[in-house]
């Protein structure tokens, strides 16, 4: 026996954990007979623990996550900083990574489930001695804590438990019908399964290890929809439809949005100045250039913001008594956008020290990844001040509703040619767009707001005054 102990440390750091707990129980067995020799072989098998994977605080005000998909499964091994899962908060899409390596144990939420911040979102078992400072697992999920120990010595020594399979992955599924992560998709295949309100589970995926593919969904929507002889009276009835991940981010934001009051003030501008402006870099042969109209209103917004740093503030109601004005010296100015995945803002950072055309490079590139759900939490999070652009879509008029943690938003209609009056009293074309704000009316008077417009309407009318302001 003492033989038996001496080759266990030698070989214990090349044994998975479910062997050394097979051999422990093995070696248990026997204790009574072996005596005080036995009191050695402790130290050479790796202890098991649980740790909980917390969601922790995603800053800017997110309170909660929703969970898109897992990655993993319980009973698969993940490896440290590996992702485990994929969430949507209402700043963006992001991945969680497992802060342990180990085996997943228990999920605690299943896809589409919020998760406020400070849960757990799963247990994994590790090695206790490669994790000794981390805490053992909470209150709250003392129904996935690890068994039961015994001592020897003062050492822990897991008591014995049914080993877990070498490898998770190779498990068969028991209808052999579908692979063991059908039922993962990535964010653009969920957004169509909700957009044709199919189950995941009712189509037969052919990606690897089984996932469903955009073109699954097509086949299966295709036939689902096929005329048939019988006419069904289901088809007639209601369905309800699940909202979007985005769509649900948005139904809170707009909820917390709409508790404040606000205050509404439009204009009418000429662009004619600019619209020219814009033909002229566009035609330089030497260097021609393509920039947006919205280039030149978001950099005439920062330079009125130097006028009037209110409306680059935050509220602060921590102290419902004594709220408190943030003054923010950079002007991060999001800008609203329509993508596959539904609207979401990200923002242009610290447009006072950017020239237009640094900013019209930005546009671009936020525009390119929003295309594609690429968007990171950096380029979300942050925004001051929001323009919102719904003209490019279509409409005149706007009321848009402010963000929350901001005290100002500008929504642009569509632009339109309509018969002016030029400085000679003649009756000339003119290209005019409608400029609609909305401010927080908890701090913002409308004196201030409509001096705020006035001098983006100036700047936008008579662009060379830009440059008068420009670093």
């Amino acid at each position: 026996m003492m033989n038996l102990l001496r080759c266990s440390r030698g070989f214990s750091k090349a044994w998975t954990s479910s062997q050394s707990r097979t051999a422990l129980s093995v070696l248990r067995s026997s204790w009574p007979t072996i005596g005080p020799t036995t009191r050695s072989f402790h130290a050479a098998l790796a202890l098991g623990g649980i740790r909980s994977q917390v969601l922790k605080d995603v800053g800017e005000g997110i309170t909660e996550v929703q969970i898109i998909q897992w990655y993993v499964e319980e009973g698969a091994r993940v490896e440290e900083w590996k992702p485990l899962c994929q969430y949507q908060s209402d700043k963006a899409v992001d991945d969680i990574t497992s802060r342990y390596e180990g085996i997943v144990k228990k999920l605690h939420f299943q896809a589409d489930d919020t998760v406020p911040t400070g849960r757990a979102l799963c247990d994994i078992e590790v090695d206790d001695a490669q994790y000794p400072e981390d805490h053992p697992p909470t209150e709250s999920n003392a129904e996935t804590s690890p068994p039961a120990r015994t001592t020897i010595d003062s050492q822990p020594v897991p008591r014995p438990t049914t080993p877990l399979p070498a490898s998770p992955a190779a498990e068969i599924p028991s209808n052999g019908a579908k692979g063991r992560y059908a039922t993962l998709a990535t964010p653009a295949v969920r957004g169509l399964l909700k957009q044709l309100n199919v189950n995941i589970e009712d189509v037969k995926g052919t990606g690897k290890d089984g996932r469903v593919l955009k073109e699954d969904i097509h086949r299966f929507v295709a036939m689902r929809d096929a005329p048939s002889a019988t006419p069904s009276l289901s088809q007639d009835a209601d369905t309800a439809v699940n909202l979007t991940h985005i769509q649900t981010q948005m139904f809170k934001t707009m909820t917390r949005s709409l508790t404040i009051p606000h205050f509404g003030y439009a204009d009418e501008l000429n662009i004619n100045n600019i619209t020219a402006l814009r033909k002229k870099i566009a035609n330089d042969k030497s260097d021609p250039r393509k920039i947006t109209f919205l280039s030149f209103v978001v950099k005439a917004v920062s330079l009125a913001l130097n006028d009037y740093p209110i409306l680059n503030a935050k509220l602060d109601t921590s102290n419902a008594d004594k709220p408190q004005l943030i003054m923010r010296p950079r002007h991060n100015i999001g800008i609203a956008m329509d993508t596959p995945q539904g609207l979401i803002v990200p923002n242009i950072k610290d447009v006072g020290s950017r020239s237009i055309l640094d900013v019209a490079q930005e546009i671009s590139r936020l525009s390119a990844l929003g295309k594609e759900g690429k968007l990171t939490p950096a380029d979300l999070s942050g925004g001051t001040i929001t323009v919102s652009n719904i003209g490019n879509i279509g409409g005149t008029y706007v009321s848009p509703v402010l963000v929350p943690n901001e005290l100002a938003i500008l929504g642009i209609g569509r632009a339109r040619t309509i018969p002016v009056f030029d400085d000679a009293g003649q009756v000339t074309k003119g290209e005019v767009v409608n400029f609609s704000w909305s401010a927080d009316h908890r701090v913002v008077d409308g004196a201030t707001m409509a001096r705020m417009a006035s001098k983006v309407k100036e700047l936008i009318e008579s662009p060379e005054r830009m440059l008068l302001s420009l670093r």
